[in-house]
């Protein structure tokens, strides 16, 4: 099992989320967060004044998937996350080592 954390532009929240519902990809956190990259935030002109906008509001995914889907998985989300401009986010993917479902007391790939 794999978790993936991807960090994305918030407009792009519900692509992504349609592209892994296609895939049958059940459940997933998500979390607004704030942060930069390469992009180091921006600057923006508020009445007049202009101040520095150091991080930036994104939004965190967090699903779990079986083995067998990471490179499906992979490729719709970054097919539905990319923009092509700076600041589209970053994927994650880390070894999952248990998942257990608290309602049924299901483990492994059927807790997912």
């Amino acid at each position: 099992m794999k978790l993936l954390t991807t960090i994305i532009k918030p407009f792009k929240l519900d692509d992504v989320r349609e592209a892994l519902s296609s895939l049958g990809v059940q459940g997933m956190t998500v979390t607004e967060v704030k942060g930069f990259g390469r992009q180091k935030g921006h600057t923006e002109l508020y009445r007049g004044a202009e101040y520095a906008v150091d991080f930036l509001p994104k939004v965190k995914l967090e699903v779990g998937i079986a083995d067998d889907q990471l490179e499906s998985v992979l490729e719709a989300v970054v097919g539905a996350a990319q923009t092509g401009k700076i600041g589209d986010g970053k994927i994650f993917v880390v070894n999952l080592e248990q998942a257990i479902r608290i309602r049924t007391g299901e483990s492994g790939n059927e807790a997912l």
